[in-house]
């Protein structure tokens, strides 16, 4: 099975995280993250307000329940030995290191240089494109995943969503285009 490093930005929008999630509860791939990655992720919804940072720790807080395996921790120093073109994104390739992670899933592709990263063994996908491929390897995983995500948010909003404008809102647009 693909080990997969789930880089904040992927883990933030909450549809795109959902929908990662949820494909990975049904055994498609093995997410991992780091605590400083975690940190990233409900940091950054703070930007929407003090509520919406405690609520994104809770739900940080469910997902080391629910995924008991994926937080990893670099050794100390690992970060020492590893460059990026934005030093600031170094531990994230230090964590896929040390998840023993085949890709780093991203939506910063010009901060992971491909051929950087196959030095250290590892791949650079974009969440649709990782999601299409999913999808094309395991399609009734993959839409039963996106119609859990859009009856959930559909019952949180009290909106009417259809996959195709949920995963279009989520940036996920090649996979809105195959969903109905």
């Amino acid at each position: 099975m693909t080990r997969v490093l789930l880089d904040a930005c992927v883990l933030y929008p909450t549809v795109m995280r959902e929908v990662l999630l949820a494909c990975a509860a049904t055994s498609l791939f093995e997410p991992y993250w780091s605590p400083r990655i975690i940190a990233e992720w409900t940091r950054a919804t703070a930007k929407l307000g003090p509520a919406a940072q405690v609520l994104a720790e809770g739900e940080a807080a469910a997902l080391a329940i629910r995924f008991p395996s994926a937080s990893v921790s670099p050794p100390a120093g690992a970060e020492l030995r590893l460059w990026l073109p934005d030093p600031a994104d170094v531990h994230v390739l230090a964590a896929a290191i040390a998840a023993h992670a085949d890709m780093i899933l991203t939506l910063n592709a010009v901060d992971f240089p491909r051929n950087l990263l196959a030095e250290q063994g590892l791949t650079r996908s974009d969440p649709d494109t990782f999601l299409m491929d999913l999808r094309d390897r395991h399609p009734g995983a993959v839409d039963a995943a996106v119609a859990q995500v859009v009856a959930e948010a559909c019952r949180l909003s009290g909106q009417d969503w259809t996959a195709r404008s949920l995963l279009k809102k989520a940036r996920l647009y090649r996979m809105a285009r195959v969903s109905g």
